[in-house]
Parts: C-alpha cells; sequence; structure tokens
C-alpha cells in the first residue's frame, strides 16, 4: 500500500498504461497536479521500481516514463479496484 500512496500515484499508473509520456504529456493529462507533485511521485515510483525514467542524450534533454513489469503488474492488480470504484462511486464532473 506505501507504493501506491499518495494522492496521484494510481493516478499516474493509468495515465502510463497505454503509452511511454514525457514529463509534460503527463502534466496534460493529470491536469490537477501540480508539478512539484508529479516530479516527487514519479521519483518515488521509480526508486520502487514502478515507473522506469528513460533520458536521451539530445539538446534540450528528452525524458520519457513508462511502466516496469511490475508496475504493469500493480496496474492489473488496481483494475478491480477500478471497476469497483467505477460501478459504487459517484460520477464527479
Amino acid at each position: 500500500m506505501e507504493v501506491i500512496s499518495g494522492k496521484w500515484k494510481v493516478v499516474i499508473l493509468w495515465a502510463l498504461t497505454q503509452q511511454h509520456r514525457r514529463f509534460g504529456e503527463l502534466k496534460r493529462a493529470i491536469p490537477d497536479v501540480s508539478e512539484k507533485v508529479l516530479i516527487q511521485h514519479l521519483r518515488e515510483l521509480e526508486a520502487d521500481g514502478i515507473v522506469h525514467r528513460e533520458t536521451y542524450d539530445v539538446t534540450p534533454m528528452r525524458v520519457e516514463y513508462s511502466l516496469t513489469p511490475q508496475g504493469v503488474a500493480l496496474n492489473e492488480a488496481l483494475k478491480p479496484l477500478g471497476a469497483w470504484g467505477r460501478e459504487h462511486l459517484p460520477i464527479q464532473v
């Protein structure tokens, strides 16, 4: 549970489910998260082996984030929780 603690970590995992994303793409995909918190959560998820950070040696520096095999497995484990939420929680507009 500590790995996914934090308001935005599960949202970050969902955002990385379909494709690798650059930081700016993640920020646009999750507009309510502050830049500081997004950076902090990405670093924590990377340290926990859930997210992989790939740095490309180009100018300007390019960084992409993706799920590791552990991150993919964690997302699979969270799918039933997401299904439960869609079924039981009110839709927020």
